[in-house]
């Protein structure tokens, strides 16, 4: 069973923590985490948008000019779809844009991408983390105690954590999650994953099944 370093809030070295191989010790395809990835970036589109067909668009209930005789090029319709103003011709309509990802892929992935940042020394394991108030300069410093300081870092709590989430949110690369509550697309571009021993057990629980 692979093990994992576990540190203190100053950075140091306190002991070792067993990683799970359900999480940690999983291999999957390429073809899977895009899947995976691509349905959480679709999730997130509303969908919402709208255009109007001629059949939609109000007026042009009345032929413009008539059909014959005037030199012109017949219409039918000011709101026909080459008219100013007229209708659109197969535009976007409200739709559903969330594919659908089977739960054995989705974990597949998740551990494949977890797996992966273990074993590549991303990994950063500490016993809780916490600030005795809310400022950037201690979210920085213990970054740069964690060596984690040059490049994107993800971090996941076990719980919300205001004074934690606050000190962060003024640093534009690191990323705060509640675990499991994270994507797929945000723990795979991190260069560092800082998570807190609480957090890793609660993935474990729905996970690691």
């Amino acid at each position: 069973m692979a093990k994992a370093t576990v540190y203190n809030a100053q950075g140091q070295p306190v002991g070792e923590m067993e990683l799970n191989p359900t999480l940690f010790s999983r291999t999957a395809k390429v073809s899977v985490l895009h899947r995976v990835v691509v349905a959480e970036l679709a999730h997130q589109r509303q969908g919402t948008h709208s255009t109007l067909t001629r059949g939609e668009v109000r007026g042009g209930g009345r032929k413009p000019w008539r059909q014959k005789h005037t030199g012109r090029a017949r219409q039918g319709s000011i709101r026909a779809p080459q008219w100013r103003h007229g209708g659109i011709v197969h535009g976007p309509k409200p739709r559903d844009y969330n594919p659908l990802v089977n739960k054995k892929e989705r974990r597949q992935a998740f551990a494949a991408a977890l797996t992966d940042k273990a074993e590549s020394g991303a990994l950063r394991i500490v016993e809780e983390l916490n600030f005795p108030e809310i400022k950037t300069k201690h979210a920085l410093q213990f970054l740069t105690q964690l060596g984690a300081n040059d490049g994107r870092v993800l971090v996941l709590l076990d719980q919300p954590n205001e004074t934690v989430y606050k000190s962060f949110r003024n640093l534009p690369h690191v990323l705060v999650r509640i675990a499991p509550a994270f994507a797929l697309h945000e723990l795979i571009p991190a260069r560092h994953v800082i998570a807190t021993k609480a957090a890793l057990q609660k993935l474990e629980e729905v996970w690691a099944k």
